[in-house]
């Protein structure tokens, strides 16, 4: 199985564990005399295997990107590296946003505000940054293809 098919399961599970949850709560109680439109049983059944190959895949996946190394890193250490970029870009987006927002004087006596940084600087460093996290994330979905998922 390719790293990419297990990824894939793991979301439908997880998609999956969150129908099930609000079919269980749907099903938690009846009115006296009435029986409910699943069964509870069945769905706990249910419940319990798909927890069960969720923590296989789960497993699976960290143990391969753990052990799978590109140009001297694991994939463990591209994700975290994607992660961080991925935060860095939204919070410095929202930073020059706010730097950027004109501020309307309607005379000369109000208080003119000025932004704290030089904003086309930092903008240039974002877009590098976007970029660099661009070319990871392309080269962690091509990994995710290519790469067998180890199953010990």
């Amino acid at each position: 199985m390719k790293l990419a098919t297990a990824l894939s399961e793991r979301a439908d599970i997880q998609r999956r564990l969150t129908q099930l949850m609000s079919r269980l709560n749907n099903n938690a109680k009846t009115q006296e005399g009435e029986e409910p439109a699943e069964d509870p049983k069945e769905l706990l059944t249910e419940l319990d295997t798909l927890l069960e190959r969720l923590e296989w895949l789960m497993a699976r996946i960290n143990l391969t990107n753990s052990r799978t190394v590109t140009e001297g890193k694991t994939v463990t250490e591209l994700l975290a590296r994607r992660d961080c970029l991925t935060k860095r870009v939204t919070v410095m987006r929202s930073f020059l946003e706010a730097a950027s927002a004109k501020v309307d004087r309607y005379s000369q006596k109000e208080i003119k505000i000025l932004s704290t940084v030089k904003v086309s600087a930092l903008q240039k460093q974002v877009d590098a940054n976007s970029k660099t996290l661009r070319e990871l994330d392309e080269q962690l979905q091509a990994l995710n293809w290519t790469t067998e998922l180890i199953e010990d």
